[in-house]
């Protein structure tokens, strides 16, 4: 359930930021910016601290070595998708919600890799032992 909450609320974060339907941070924010610009910067910050949070835990849970590990299992699985024809890779929309999915699942995966490491292993991080 904690990996669910966690890739939920990443996809959620993404899916603000950007999607391709009207509702979404960058096209409101573009539409909007003139006549709404602390509203906007706000929605902005508020989304940055997210990614911020996100980045951070991901970074140093399997850093970019890992992160660019699990991008690649991921498309060489949507590869193998496509090649057993599962998957049509034609319609952008799709292709956007995609894309979302596998970065929403990097983010949760390094969100929750310290989690799943000290309970596979017994080890605790530096950072969780209290002092």
């Amino acid at each position: 359930m904690g990996f669910l909450l966690r890739w939920a609320f990443a996809f959620l974060l993404l899916a603000a930021t950007y999607n391709p339907t009207e509702w979404n941070v960058v096209r409101w924010g573009m539409a909007n910016y003139a006549t709404q610009i602390p509203l906007t910067i706000l929605a902005c910050l508020v989304l940055l601290v997210g990614y911020i949070i996100y980045l951070r835990a991901t970074l140093r849970s399997i850093g970019l070595f890992g992160m660019l590990l699990i991008l690649a299992v991921a498309g060489t699985l949507i590869w193998v998708l496509f090649d057993f024809g599962w998957i049509s890779l034609a319609n952008p929309t799709f292709n956007t919600w995609l894309g979302l999915v596998v970065l929403s699942l990097v983010l949760a995966i390094g969100l929750s890799w310290s989690i799943v490491r000290r309970k596979l292993s017994g080890q605790a991080d530096v950072d969780d032992v209290d002092g």
